[in-house]
């Protein structure tokens, strides 16, 4: 195999390998602390009804379409005028910000102003500059009074403290990860020097896939949910494939010379860790059907950082064993290969001596953990997701009690030939349409311009005439009738992520296609609607191609057919089980992780996890495998397996686990809940699975697990 090759080349050559990758680390090292720059936002942009009419918003109402929001409260009581004269004089030294298209001040619309409090909406256009610096400058120039104060919030706001807290989060997480990680290795290695190989290269795979994805972001946009996605996945990746040859090559090591050593290591766990990462890269793969621009970022960004981790494996790290062998050979402690063993040769016998008992109890337990999925709550994720007393949440908290906004908006004539098509606007209809919203039990309210001039169709036909466009200035009235198009404002009783928002949108949706005059809907619920949608209609692609190439992989790999059936299942079960995990610990629980799920979460646990986990459970079986190939005794090659790799498996599954657990800390609550549900999921999958299901079920099977029709 060339990779194979590859490898004793570099092992031959080390310096020159050595020499290559340090000018790579140089190179995308320099543009790897500048990732966060080209971060476009979170991703969650689906294609539908809500964009082309946030898109007619902001063009023609004076609604820009994601405004920087100017929180306004006056400490204490005092004269309404004051107060006016506060705010305007905020306003006016806002003008003149980089960027600063227009400002929809609440002195010019009264609904945006109430007893001590009002809002103002900034249009500023951020494109080639810097969002934080931009935000800097803007709150630079506004002015401090000791009776009133101002507070930043909106998209743009509230996406520059999530990018601020997820580079916070990355620094805090490395942090504690390596050391942990590289602690765990020293005790299975039983040395500084072979324990500091893996670490090191983790360390060279983050960095050096951050500075290509920093590449990739200049010529298209990137969620900036990569940024802790990126050193997570690298770690585990990088650290876990090394732990795997290192340990190998170690044992070899023993019985021979050193590139004989490398030669075998390669034939047997580096094949093995080729083959994790054709699971790992099918898992990412089937992540590209969610049609999210996020989905995308993600995928493409771990991918980038696998294909880094197999080229650092097959050429980096047999240099630094070549280099370093001595000191590994003077490190080859006998621990490394006597008690641990055996303890994993008497656990794998003892399970198999009551199979069907232990699985079934393994089983009992998985299923305790899966039965708070049911109860998941999902949700897209706002300002809630930053920790309680931010500034933008803490904004965006007191705006939403004060000032509710409309769930829904519905823009009337939207597939209209337009203002000169000579077409008069049909009034009547419009009211009655306004009616029907108004009848509507799930409907609390309709702002439109016939409950804001309390008139009905005939009396704005005649007051605004059948000339399309006629009637423009007529004051307020214009932030819902502009050019032959109407909006109105629907406030919903239901919660915009709940299943009953979600079908009642469909449902004006589809009559909305079939209207005299066709509208289409926008505003809040809608998005969260089309985000759902676009999720969950498309998962079921996702799940049966993860699970048919993986099945085919590993069957290509094993040569059976139960072996890569029995991989799957126990995968899957370990992923469930950390969803029910999720769901005690961040919506039923104490910790404060939103109150509900983020939607993108469930969706990058599975395509993560799948393929990750797959990592040392291809290790484990590929060792049974060799066993049993040489013997062709099922349950003498499970114990043999067991006890070579479980050390290995053990510290492969508890590095995963150091190096994500830390992002359960995080500041951002997605960063949070994924970190904690990798987490679990590996946890999970080391423990009840390795240790139990894999050792129980193989003994049930048999020779069943390596039964193939062409055998």
């Amino acid at each position: 195999m060339g990779l194979q090759r590859l490898a004793v080349l570099s092992f031959r050559y080390p310096k020159i390998i050595l020499v290559c990758w340090a000018a790579c680390l140089v190179f995308f090292g320099g543009y790897a602390h500048s990732l966060s720059s080209v971060l476009k936002g979170h991703g969650l942009d689906p294609e539908g009804s809500f964009g082309a009419v946030r898109q007619r918003l902001d063009a023609g109402f004076n609604r820009p379409a994601e405004p920087v929001v100017l929180w306004f409260e006056q400490n204490a009581p005092g004269p309404k005028e004051e107060f006016k004269a506060y705010i305007r004089s905020v306003l006016r030294s806002a003008e003149g910000l980089p960027g600063l298209e227009r400002i929809v001040s609440p002195l010019d619309q009264g609904e945006m102003l109430r007893s001590g409090m009002a809002y103002a909406l900034l249009d500023i256009r951020f494109t080639g500059r810097d969002e934080q610096a931009v935000l800097s400058e803007l709150r630079g120039r506004l002015p401090v009074h000791p009776g009133f104060a101002w507070k930043l919030t909106g998209k743009p706001v509230v996406q520059a403290d999530v990018n601020t807290a997820s580079e916070k989060d990355m620094r805090k997480a490395e942090l504690i990860g390596l050391p942990a990680a590289f602690l765990i290795l020293w005790i299975a290695f039983g040395g500084a020097a072979t324990a500091l190989i893996p670490v090191v290269l983790g360390l060279v795979s983050a960095v050096v896939s951050m500075g290509i994805v920093y590449w990739i972001g200049m010529v298209t946009d990137l969620s900036n949910f990569v940024l802790n996605v990126i050193p997570m996945v690298g770690l585990a990746l990088s650290i876990d494939f090394s732990l795997m040859l290192v340990s190998r090559f170690r044992e070899e090591l023993i019985c021979g010379r050193a590139e004989p050593a490398l030669r075998l290591t390669m034939r047997t766990s580096g094949r093995a860790v080729l083959y994790s990462a054709g699971c790992v890269a099918l898992g990412l793969l089937g992540i590209l059907f969610i049609p999210l621009p996020m989905f995308a970022s993600v995928a493409w960004a771990a991918f980038t950082v696998l294909i880094v981790s197999v080229f650092l494996s097959f050429t980096l790290l047999p240099a630094v064993l070549s280099l370093l062998r001595t000191r590994i050979e003077a490190e080859n402690a006998a621990r490394f290969h006597g008690n641990g063993g055996r303890f994993w040769h008497r656990l794998s016998v003892g399970v198999m001596k009551r199979p069907l008992r232990m699985a079934l109890l393994a089983i009992l337990i998985v299923f305790i953990c899966v039965l708070p999925v049911g109860r998941m709550k999902i949700a897209v994720p706002d300002a809630a997701s930053l920790p309680a007393g931010t500034e933008s949440r803490e904004a965006a908290e007191r705006l939403a009690a004060r000032f509710s906004s409309p769930e829904v908006t519905l823009l009337l004539g939207a597939k209209d030939a337009g203002p000169h098509s000579g077409q008069p606007f049909d009034w009547q209809h419009a009211y009655r349409l306004f009616q029907q919203l108004q009848r509507d039990p799930q409907v609390v309210r309709v702002d439109s311009i016939f409950s804001r001039l309390g008139m009905n169709g005939e009396q704005l036909r005649i007051l605004y005439g059948e000339k399309p466009g006629a009637g423009n200035n007529a004051g307020a009235a214009s932030f819902y009738f502009h050019q032959n198009q109407l909006v109105m404002d629907v406030y919903l009783r239901t919660d915009p992520d709940s299943e009953e928002t979600r079908q009642w949108l469909r449902k004006w949706e589809a009559a909305g296609n079939q209207e005299r005059i066709p509208f289409r809907l926008g505003g809040e619920s809608k998005y969260r609607q089309e985000v759902y949608d676009a999720i969950f209609t498309n998962l079921y692609k996702v799940l049966l191609f993860v699970l048919v190439t993986n099945f085919f992989l590993l069957y290509k790999a094993f040569g059976s057919v139960f072996i890569p059936l029995k991989t799957l299942v126990m995968n899957v079960l370990s992923i469930t089980a950390s969803f029910g995990l999720l769901t005690w610990i961040f919506q039923e629980g104490a910790v404060d992780g939103g109150g509900s799920i983020a939607i993108m979460i469930p969706v990058f646990i599975f395509g993560l996890v799948f393929g990750i986990s797959m990592d040392y459970g291809v290790f484990l079986v590929a060792r049974i495998a060799e066993v049993y190939r040489q013997t062709q005794d099922n349950d003498y090659a499970v114990a043999a397996g067991l006890a070579s790799t479980g050390r290995i498996i053990t510290s492969a599954a508890a590095i995963m686990i150091a190096v994500t657990l830390p992002f359960a800390g995080a500041d951002v609550a997605g960063v949070k809940q994924l970190g904690t549900g990798i987490a679990g999921a590996i946890f999970l999958d080391a423990t009840l699975i390795r240790m139990i299901l894999v050792p129980a079920l193989m003994k049930l099977l048999g020779r069943w697990n390596w039964w193939s029709p062409y055998n």
